[in-house]
Formats: structure tokens, C-alpha cells, sequence
């Protein structure tokens, strides 16, 4: 590992040369291009000094003791070599994570689809607040929404949303969400104060770009329909809305969130991309899956991942054993700690197949 963090290092010194250099700083282009490698290894690099500091002052540490005969200094530089003695094998292991092959999607935008589950009502009812906390959480974060498709029920909640967060590292922040959200809760038309449990189905996909995916014209039933109406042949300029099928996976996405045709058929090919990437990508998981399985879960559709219970006030996800008693924050889009749990939780898995 060492030998490879020293490559690093002297790539990264190589970089910062280079994205100094007047005549690479003319070619936008390229100089963008390595402010962005630059910018990929800065914190293995830092992480990497810190350790190097870290093994110097042992050995400094352990020097000294040697000759000194002061008992105040040998008991200082004692304390000074157990701290560093504990805070090495914590830098290594953080190394060790940071040098896991990064996912190629992790800086992508990501779309998020949301369906109401079991439950009726009430899960369309909390498919919406669940819109309402992965916006809140863009808003935090300084990410940028795009809607796409919106189907509401006659009380506000949501039958399926479409919609994309837009920022570097949108994907990775938001991608251990996919799975079954279910909530336990009294429902307001609930005159006997009863506990019901409802689902919702979380999709997350990362935006796909067209060269991942080859999509054949004729592989594709397009259909055009007034927004809000009924589907249908295009007979007239009012049909705006557009429905296309993927004939060969029988993938359907439809968008009526713009006034334009031409621009809704753009943001269902974009949904339709991204599904037929994540289509692929799970059929070559499962390849892999009983050899190496993530801890946090496999992103499968049908697994139950969290559980919301208002009553308790409580946020149990049940894949890492995380629970929190902040509900109300959560559901704000305060789920940063969780997002982090997560992803710590990843990457320790991956490290233990690693070795």
C-alpha cells in the first residue's frame, strides 16, 4: 500500500505542476480535465501525509526516549508515542477505503422514481413527504431539481414521481436509498387511533450518458397524449405529453411535466436511459451476488430497507442497524447522518471482500 501512496503522491505533486503551467491553463479543455484529477487524489494525498507525519513522529518519539533522562520529558514523549502508536492503524484503515475502486456513476446526477406501495392512500401520502425530504436534502446540499413526471391522488400524495437532483457526487450521496421505505403511523381518516403500516418503493438511478447505452430507433413505440388525459395516437399540437416503450425489455416511461413535446420525449428518453442502464447492471449483479454482497444491500426493489414509525418518533434502517429518534428532522431532509452511516458501512464491506 505505501509503495502505491507514494505513486500518488508524486502523480498529484506532477498535477499541481501541470495546472500551473500557462500554456495547459490556454487549453481549458485539458487544464479542466486535470484540475478534476487533481482535485479526485487531494484527499488520499492529504490522508497520506498525515500518516507519513504520523510514522515520523513515532520514530522521533522512540528516538529520544532512548537518550533522555528527564522523567517529566520521557513521560511527555510516552504519551506523544501512544497517541501516535493509536492514530496510525486509524489513518491506515481510512487509506485503505479511500484506494477502493471508486463507482464510475458516484459523481452522476441522480433520478429518483417514487411509487406508493401497500396502503392505499396513505402510501401515497407519505410517498409525497418522502419527495418533500430528498428535496429538502438537494436544497441542504446545494444540488439542483429537475421534475419529470408528477402523478398526484385526489388528497396530495403521490401515485409515481419522477425527478432528478443535479450536482457533482449526487448519486453517491443518494444511491443506498433504492428499496421498500415502509411508515407506521395512525392515518388522519383513522377514527379508532390505529397503527397502520404502508409502503413506498424507492428508485434510485444514476443519469445516464448516451454512450452507455445504445438504444435503436426501432426498438422504440413512441405514443404522444394530452397531459392529464388518456393515452393515445398524436392528432393534434395539444398532445404534449409522450409515452415511450422499449419494445425488447417492455420498459414503459412517460413525462408530462413540460409544456413542449419535443421536451418531454427528451426527459423520457433521459428516465429511459437510466432504467435500461440500471436494467443491464442488476441482470450483472446477480452474477456476483452470492460471492460478494454489499452489507448495506443489493439496491433491489423489493427489499425493505427502513422503517419510519411516527408514534416513536423513530428512523430504523434495517440494513446496518441504524436508529435515530429524530423524525420530524429527518423527514426535513436532515438524513445526512444516516447517508454517512451507510457509506461507511460500504465501504468496510468491500474492504473485508478486499482481503
Amino acid at each position: 500500500m505505501f509503495e502505491k501512496l507514494k505513486s500518488i503522491e508524486e502523480k498529484f505533486n506532477k498535477l499541481t505542476d501541470q495546472i500551473a503551467d500557462p500554456k495547459i491553463i490556454s487549453n481549458q479543455s485539458e487544464w479542466q480535465k486535470l484540475v478534476k484529477e487533481h482535485s479526485s487524489l487531494q484527499q488520499i494525498v492529504d490522508k497520506f501525509l498525515q500518516l507519513k507525519k504520523c510514522i515520523k513522529d513515532i520514530d522521533d518519539a522512540s528516538s529520544m526516549k532512548e537518550t533522555e533522562s528527564d522523567k517529566d520529558m520521557l513521560a511527555m514523549l510516552e504519551e506523544e508515542l501512544e497517541s501516535a502508536k493509536e492514530l496510525k492503524p486509524k489513518l491506515e484503515s481510512e487509506l485503505k477505503i479511500l484506494l477502493l475502486p471508486k463507482d464510475p456513476n458516484d459523481d452522476k446526477n441522480v433520478i429518483i422514481e417514487i411509487r406508493a406501495g401497500a396502503g392505499g392512500d396513505e402510501a401515497g401520502l407519505f410517498g409525497a413527504e418522502l419527495m418533500r425530504m430528498y428535496k429538502r436534502f438537494a436544497e441542504r446540499g446545494g444540488l439542483a431539481i429537475e421534475d419529470i413526471e408528477l402523478n398526484i391522488t385526489e388528497l396530495g400524495g403521490v401515485k409515481e414521481v419522477v425527478f432528478m437532483l443535479q450536482g457533482v457526487g449526487a448519486f453517491a450521496r443518494l444511491k443506498y436509498e433504492s428499496g421498500v421505505h415502509r411508515v407506521q403511523r395512525i392515518p388522519q381518516t383513522e377514527s379508532q387511533g390505529r397503527i397502520h403500516t404502508s409502503t413506498v418503493t424507492v428508485a434510485v438511478l444514476p443519469e445516464v450518458e448516451d454512450v452507455e447505452v445504445d438504444i435503436k430507433d426501432n426498438d422504440l413505440k413512441i405514443d404522444t397524449f394530452r397531459a392529464g388525459g388518456a393515452g393515445g395516437q398524436a392528432v393534434n399540437k395539444l398532445e404534449s405529453a409522450v409515452r415511450i416503450t422499449h419494445i425488447p425489455t417492455g420498459l414503459v416511461v412517460q413525462c408530462q411535466d413540460e409544456r413542449s413535446q419535443l421536451r418531454n420525449k427528451d426527459k423520457a428518453l433521459k428516465i429511459l436511459k437510466a432504467r435500461l442502464y440500471d436494467h443491464f447492471k442488476q441482470q450483472e449483479d446477480a452474477k456476483y451476488a452470492q460471492h460478494r454482497k454489499s452489507q448495506v444491500g443489493t439496491g433491489d426493489r423489493s427489499e425493505r430497507i427502513r422503517t419510519y414509525n411516527y408514534p416513536q418518533g423513530r428512523i430504523t434502517d434495517h440494513r446496518i442497524g441504524f436508529t435515530a429518534y429524530n423524525l420530524p428532522e429527518f423527514l426535513d431532509g436532515d438524513i445526512g447522518a444516516l447517508i454517512d452511516a451507510l457509506t461507511t458501512a460500504d465501504n468496510l464491506a468491500k474492504l473485508s471482500a478486499e482481503q
